[in-house]
């Protein structure tokens, strides 16, 4: 949960939850996928886990919110990308911690992986962001961007949401030693996964960087001058 730290802390995500379910899973999941990197998914996670341990959400619904709002969202930041926000992009980006190196990331994976780029991308936290956006930059056609989009958000949010509904119950029923120390190591478990993700991020942005040059951002700017 990398974008976790850049404009909320968990408690701030505690808040939001508890005072708007599932509008607040709604919304941080749209907005993350506008672009704008807010912990969209670290809020999937914590409702889902609010939602096993304290059983005042109901896991479907929260699964279905965070689903609708990838879709919603990814579809306004496909429009914004395709006409015209690559320009502010590149413009104001670092402002948003988006720079060149990150928009060569997006570009070097999507020129060689297309719509599997948005389907997977959904788990990918730097393309979780800029996926759509992207795909609007690059002029992907919209109903094969729609049909990818929608099929990605749908499993994403079904995968995260349900996984960790039932950790969430299993960490309420956590009583013994034994209990415990399964439960600790589920979570190592998820950390590492976590941490393997993001070095693979780095790997692919450190390649992007040697693959895509400068030229590459300027053309795409160009287009929508």
């Amino acid at each position: 949960m990398p974008e976790a730290a850049l404009f909320f802390h968990n408690s701030t995500i505690d808040h939001i939850l508890s005072t708007y379910g599932y509008g607040a899973v709604f919304g941080m999941v749209g907005i993350e996928s506008l672009g704008v990197p807010v912990p969209g998914e670290t809020t999937l996670i914590a409702a889902a886990l609010y939602a096993g341990a304290t059983g005042k959400l109901t896991i479907w619904l929260v699964v279905a919110v965070a689903a609708a709002g990838a879709i919603v969202g990814d579809n306004i930041g496909f429009a914004i990308g395709r006409y015209g926000g690559f320009r502010l992009l590149r413009r104001y980006g670092k402002k948003l911690h988006v720079d060149d190196r990150r928009l060569k990331l997006g570009i070097w994976v999507f020129r060689r992986h297309g719509g599997k780029v948005v389907f997977f991308g959904r788990f990918v936290s730097i393309l979780r962001t800029y996926a759509a956006f992207l795909a609007g930059t690059n002029r992907m056609a919209w109903p094969r961007f729609l049909a990818f989009n929608a099929a990605g958000g749908i499993v994403w949010a079904a995968a995260f949401g349900f996984a960790y509904f039932y950790f969430g119950k299993a960490l309420k029923g956590l009583q013994t030693p034994v209990d415990i120390g399964l439960g600790a190591a589920a979570f190592v478990i998820v950390v590492v996964f976590l941490v393997y993700l993001k070095r693979k991020e780095s790997e692919l942005a450190d390649r992007a960087e040697r693959e895509v040059p400068d030229s590459a951002l300027e053309k795409l700017e160009r287009r929508q001058g």
